[in-house]
């Protein structure tokens, strides 16, 4: 392993799935995993690879086994007589580490033998994350993590075996090292999608903003055809602009080639990190526009709207348009509107900065702590309202995914929530957290069990 990565160190009693975890993370199977506690005795170094995160050292150990003395205890059959030498190797690593994943077992639950390892553990001082394996999914988090809740340390439930919560795990171990601790690979390009009618000016915009005729442009509707990829670079940035063929109500829609290029270029809006929905400031809002927002909105796209063609309508004409588009965007009132002319270059610097705060308040993922303390803030500022007699109680906020950041409150009824409620959530957990105009998830999921502090 190159020594300028940071180390990250899996610690764990024996059979708690370190090496499983340790073969997901670093996508291969270069670990021996096997039900049989004990098999892993070495200590097995690899490299965890992910977009958009600084490479990492991760090491696999073997299962430690401590009394309530810090000394050595017998483990199972598989490590008999290797404690000490395991522990050695594990000590080794440790000496040498950035951070620990402190691995559990969430069906197992607490044991002694982790609690003893755990208050080891905290002596060495170093950032620690809890990773509760074997919860192979959302609906057990709050019945199996509760017990590790009293070891003190940040935890994320994952299952090794399955790939729940992977990338997570990969995120919140990055955020545990030092920053500058090894160089970050460059930055992918940002992959930006155009989605509109035909004719509203999506090639011409791209080759305003590429500074080169890039793509074919022509008065006439439908010169588009293919989801055409358009490479540049911007200030030591790059870019891949996705060009669409223009998109048309599926009514009017009759030549194949078009249905094809159609759905091509709603399925390249999926595979964008943000989609810039083009609209034309002569033609206004059409129902199809609204279909577009609709629908982008109902996949928890990232997306901003772009009114091209400013320069052509008058300036009362043009603020009548913007109103109109904000009040077609009232149920998704984070997206952003931006007024541009791609033939004049009037406000397209505007565009990519926008884009990348769009794609950076994608990936935001905000740590354990900060999420209590932010639900405590939102209740204490308004309480949930009372329906039918009964307050809805709120017992945890958890952050299941990134990209866009999905939130779940677990509360005693979700039915007693109103909307009008969730919508307060929404707005709360974005001033708190910094999301301006990336979409949101937010989950609310009736649970009777209070997880324990």
């Amino acid at each position: 392993m190159s020594d300028t990565l940071p180390q990250v160190i899996l610690v764990g009693r024996p059979n708690v799935g370190k090496s499983t975890l340790f073969n997901r993370l670093i996508r291969s199977n270069r670990a021996i995993t096997h039900d049989r506690p004990g098999v892993t005795r070495d200590r097995m170094e690899g490299i965890v690879r992910r977009k958009s995160l600084p490479d990492f050292g991760i090491v696999d150990t073997g299962g430690i086994t401590l009394d309530a003395h810090a000394a050595v205890t017998d483990g199972p059959e598989g490590i008999r007589g290797f404690e000490r030498d395991i522990l050695a190797q594990a000590e080794a690593a440790m000496s040498e580490a950035a951070a620990i994943a402190f691995v559990v077992d969430g069906r197992d639950g607490l044991l002694p033998l982790d609690e003893h390892l755990a208050a080891h553990i905290r002596r060495k001082g170093l950032p620690t994350l809890c990773v509760v394996n074997k919860v192979d999914g959302m609906e057990r988090e709050d019945e199996q993590m509760a017990e590790f809740h009293r070891l003190g340390f940040p935890m994320l439930p994952v299952s090794a075996e399955h790939g729940y919560n992977i990338n997570a795990l990969c995120e919140e171990i990055a955020a545990l090292l030092p920053q500058g601790s090894a160089s970050a690979p460059p930055p992918p390009a940002l992959r930006l999608a155009m989605l509109g009618r035909p004719n509203a000016g999506k090639s011409s915009l791209i080759n305003a903003l590429a500074g080169e005729e890039r793509m074919i442009v022509s008065d006439m509707a439908g010169t588009t055809r293919d989801s055409v990829d358009v490479r540049f670079t911007l200030d030591g940035r790059d870019y891949i602009f996705v060009d669409t063929a223009g998109v048309r109500r599926r009514t009017k829609i009759t030549d194949s080639v078009e249905k094809f290029s159609v759905n091509a270029a709603i399925k390249s809006s999926t595979k964008a990190q943000v989609t810039l929905l083009l609209l034309d400031a002569t033609e206004g809002v059409s129902q199809q526009d609204k279909r577009l927002m609709d629908m982008l909105d109902t996949r928890k796209t990232a997306f901003m709207v772009l009114i091209n063609k400013c320069d052509l309508v008058p300036q009362r004409s043009l603020e009548q348009l913007k109103k109109n588009v904000v009040e077609t965007l009232a149920f998704c009132k984070h997206v952003p509107i931006l007024t541009v002319s791609a033939l004049k270059r009037s406000g397209l610097h505007k565009i990519l900065p926008l884009a990348e705060q769009i794609y950076e308040e994608c990936q935001v993922r905000v740590p354990t702590g900060q999420l209590n303390r932010a639900m405590e803030e939102v209740l204490s500022r308004h309480q949930p309202p009372v329906v039918k007699r009964v307050r809805a109680k709120f017992f945890y906020l958890t952050q299941a995914e990134t990209a866009p950041p999905t939130f779940v409150f677990f509360v005693s009824d979700a039915e007693r929530v109103p909307e009008s409620y969730a919508r307060y959530l929404e707005r709360a957990l974005r001033r708190l957290f910094g999301i301006s105009h990336a979409p949101m998830r937010l989950h609310l999921r009736s649970s009777h069990k209070k997880r324990v502090s």
